[in-house]
C-alpha cells in the first residue's frame, strides 16, 4: 500500500543529484579574472583567440589558473583566471599591450572581472552560478524608449525614394508623390496608369498595402506597410539599437552586462560595477557615422607605400581589406541608408540588400555612373579619427536607391555586413526614462540580508514543523530542503540573473511550499480521527490532498504568470523566481516527501502508530 516501486527511488535520487551538481557552483565563490572582447565592429572574436592570449601571458611569465573562451557572435569573450588581484592587474597591462597595436585606438578590449571557481568538469556540464543583478552587485540602470516614429518615418522616406525611381525606370507616370508619416501618397489622373503603377510596386516592394481615393483625373494611391511589416520595421530598429549598444558598452570594461529588449520599443541596459553615470551616458549615446567613398586605384598599397597618397585621398589601414587607398569625397553617409538586411541575389548567393532614401540614391547614381568596375569603400566611424573599412565591393553596374552588395561567401558573412551597415548609428533616438545607481556596498549589504532571511525562514519553520507534526514534520522539512535545492538549480541551469526581489521570491517559495505538507499531514490526521489504520491514513492522507495541492498551486501559478507575461523589470524576475518554486514545491512536497514517508514506513506491515503529533478525536478526553 505504502511502497515505492525501485524507479521511483531512482528517479527522486536522480532530482536529488542534478541539485546538487547544480546548486553547488553558487558556493564555490569568485576569482579575479579578466574578460577579453573586441574593440571594433571589423574584428572578431574566435576561439583561436585563447590561444593568442595564453600565448601572450606566457611570454610575460604571468601565471593563469585557465584561460576559457565563452559565448557567440558580438558576445563572445575570452576569460582567464587568477590566483590573486595583483597577478590580475598585471595580466591586464600585458595584455593590453600584448594584444593591441595601437594602444590609442585598441582592437581588443580588457575589462577587470570575476569568474566563478567552478571545477571545470562542472563547467564542462554547464553547472555555473546564477549571475547578480545590480541591486545585489551595484552599477548603472538605464531604461530607454525608442522612438519608433523616427524609424517607421526612415522607412517610409527609403520606401519614397524606391517608389520614385521604380516608376522612373517603367516610364509609369504620376501627378506627384507625397510622404505623410508612414504613409506615401501617389497621384494619378487616370486609372489605368495607377493600376499599372500598382503592379509595378507590388511586384519590386514586398509587403505593401494600398488604398485608393479619389475620382476623375484626380486619383489618389495611398501606399503603406502591412501591419506585420510595420511591427517588423520596429522590431529591426529596437535590434539595431540593442547592436550598437552592445559594441559601445564593451568599451566600458563591463562584466557581464545585461543589454535586453523589454515590451515593444524599451530596451534595457545594466551596467555590473560601473559607478561613472556621467562616462556611461557618454559612451551609450554616442553616434557613430558610416561613410561610402570612391576606391582610388591610382596607387596600390603594399607596393607603392613609399609613392606619396594623392592630394585628395587617404590611406586606411584598419579593417577588413586593409590598407586601401580611398577617395576623402564622402559619396553617402548612414543617414542614406534606410534599410540593410541580408539576402540572396540572382544566383541564390548570399548577399547584402541596401536601400537609400531619395537623395542618397541620387549621389549614389551621379557617383557610380561612368564607374564600373570599379570599387566603393564602406567605412565606419566608431571613434573620432579612426576609420575602419567593413568593405570594398566592386561596382557592376549603376547603383540607385536599392541595391545588392555580392560575393559574401556565406549567410553568416552577408548577415554580418548588414548588421554593421545598420550599427554604425542608432536606427532611432532613444530617451533614458530611468536611471539608478546602486553602490557595491549597498548590493553586499542586500546579499547578506537576503541569504539571512531565506535561512532564518527556513529554520523558523523546521522548528515550527518539527514541533507541532513531530517526525512528519521531520519529513516536511526533509522535502522543504530539496525544494530549495531543486529551485537554486534550475535557477542556475537557466543562468537566471538574481535580484533582490528574486531573492524574496525564493523566501516567498519556502513560505507557500510548506503549505502542501500541512495539507498533507492534517489530512492524515483527519484520516486517523475516522478510525483508520496508520497504513491507510498515509495513503489516503496523500491521495486526498493532491487535488487540494493541485488547486491552490494552480490559482497561485496563474498570477504568477500573469505577472511575468504583464510586469516588467524587477515584476518579472519575481514572477520567473515565484513561478518556479511552485513548479519545484508540487514535486518535493508530493513526490519526495511521499518516497521519505514510504521509507521510512511503508516496510512495516503492522504499525500501530505514526509519529505525526497529538490527534484531537471528537468525543475523547
Amino acid at each position: 500500500m505504502n511502497r515505492y516501486p525501485v524507479w521511483k527511488y531512482i528517479l527522486i535520487a536522480v532530482a536529488i543529484l542534478f541539485g546538487a551538481l547544480y546548486a553547488v557552483p553558487n558556493y564555490f565563490g569568485e576569482s579575479p579574472a579578466l574578460q577579453v572582447t573586441s574593440g571594433k565592429s571589423t574584428v572578431r572574436m574566435a576561439p583561436e583567440m585563447t590561444a593568442r592570449v595564453a600565448a601572450v601571458l606566457a611570454k610575460e611569465g604571468i601565471v593563469t589558473d585557465g584561460v576559457t573562451y565563452d559565448g557567440s557572435g558580438a558576445y563572445a569573450s575570452v576569460r582567464a583566471r587568477f590566483a590573486t588581484p595583483d597577478i590580475q592587474f598585471r595580466a591586464k597591462s600585458a595584455l593590453e599591450k600584448g594584444l593591441n597595436v595601437d594602444p590609442a585606438d585598441p582592437s581588443y578590449l580588457v575589462a577587470l572581472n570575476l569568474q566563478a571557481d567552478t571545477p571545470k568538469w562542472m563547467q564542462s556540464l554547464h553547472a555555473l552560478p546564477m549571475y547578480l543583478g545590480l541591486d545585489l552587485r551595484g552599477g548603472v540602470h538605464f531604461l530607454m524608449q525608442v522612438d519608433t516614429k523616427a524609424v517607421i518615418n526612415k522607412r517610409a522616406q527609403g520606401m519614397q525614394a524606391a517608389t520614385r525611381a521604380i516608376l522612373r525606370d517603367k516610364d509609369v507616370r504620376h501627378a506627384g508623390i507625397e510622404r505623410n508619416d508612414g504613409i506615401i501618397d501617389i497621384r494619378f489622373r487616370d486609372d489605368a496608369t495607377r493600376q499599372k503603377a500598382k503592379d509595378v510596386l507590388n511586384g519590386q516592394i514586398a509587403d505593401l498595402l494600398f488604398v485608393d481615393s479619389g475620382e476623375g483625373g484626380a486619383l489618389k494611391t495611398s501606399m503603406s506597410l502591412k501591419p506585420e511589416a510595420l511591427k517588423q520595421a520596429i522590431e529591426d530598429g529596437v535590434k539595431q539599437n540593442i547592436s550598437t549598444l552592445s559594441k559601445r558598452v564593451n568599451e566600458l570594461g563591463v562584466a557581464e552586462p545585461v543589454i535586453q529588449q523589454q515590451g515593444a520599443d524599451r530596451i534595457v541596459v545594466q551596467l555590473p560595477g560601473v559607478q561613472d553615470v556621467a562616462r556611461a551616458r557618454a559612451v551609450i549615446g554616442r553616434t557613430a557615422t558610416l561613410e561610402i567613398r570612391m576606391v582610388d586605384d591610382s596607387i596600390t598599397p603594399g607596393t607603392e607605400l613609399s609613392s606619396a597618397i594623392p592630394f585628395n585621398s587617404e590611406l586606411l589601414t584598419a579593417g577588413r581589406g586593409a590598407p586601401l587607398v580611398v577617395s576623402k569625397d564622402v559619396v553617402l553617409s548612414g543617414d542614406d541608408i534606410t534599410s540593410a538586411i541580408g539576402s540572396l541575389d540572382s544566383n541564390q548567393q548570399p548577399a547584402v540588400s541596401v536601400e537609400l532614401n531619395s537623395d542618397g540614391g541620387r549621389r549614389m547614381l551621379e557617383a557610380t555612373r561612368g564607374h564600373v568596375g570599379k570599387r566603393l569603400a564602406i567605412i565606419l566611424y566608431e571613434r573620432a579619427g579612426k576609420p575602419e573599412l567593413l568593405s570594398a565591393p566592386m561596382i557592376q553596374e549603376e547603383l540607385r536607391n536599392r541595391f545588392n552588395i555580392t560575393g559574401m561567401g556565406n549567410a553568416e558573412n552577408s548577415a554580418e555586413l548588414a548588421l554593421l551597415l545598420r550599427s554604425g548609428a542608432l536606427a532611432a533616438p532613444m530617451d533614458v526614462i530611468e536611471e539608478r545607481t546602486i553602490g557595491p556596498a549597498l548590493g553586499a549589504e542586500n546579499i547578506s540580508k537576503g541569504v539571512h532571511s531565506t535561512l532564518y525562514g527556513f529554520a523558523a519553520i523546521a522548528l515550527f514543523m518539527v514541533a507541532y507534526y513531530m517526525l512528519f514534520g521531520a519529513f516536511s522539512v526533509i522535502a522543504l530542503a530539496c525544494n530549495l535545492l531543486f529551485l537554486v538549480a534550475v535557477l542556475s541551469r537557466m543562468q537566471v540573473t538574481l535580484t533582490l526581489p528574486g531573492m524574496a521570491a525564493i523566501a516567498l517559495a519556502l513560505g507557500m511550499a510548506i503549505d502542501s505538507n500541512v495539507l498533507i499531514n492534517e489530512r492524515i490526521r483527519e484520516e486517523l480521527r475516522s478510525g483508520a489504520s496508520p497504513q491507510q491514513a498515509i495513503a489516503a492522507g496523500f491521495d486526498r490532498a493532491w487535488a487540494t495541492i493541485i488547486d491552490s498551486n494552480v490559482t497561485t501559478l496563474i498570477v504568477g504568470i500573469a505577472l511575468w507575461a504583464f510586469g516588467s523589470g524587477p515584476i518579472r524576475g519575481f514572477a520567473l523566481v515565484h513561478t518556479l518554486g511552485i513548479l519545484t514545491s508540487m514535486f518535493s512536497a508530493v513526490f519526495v516527501s511521499r518516497g521519505v514517508v514510504n521509507l521510512w514506513y511503508g516496510r512495516k506491515k503492522k504499525l500501530q502508530s505514526i509519529a505525526i503529533g497529538t490527534v484531537w478525536v471528537p468525543g475523547r478526553k
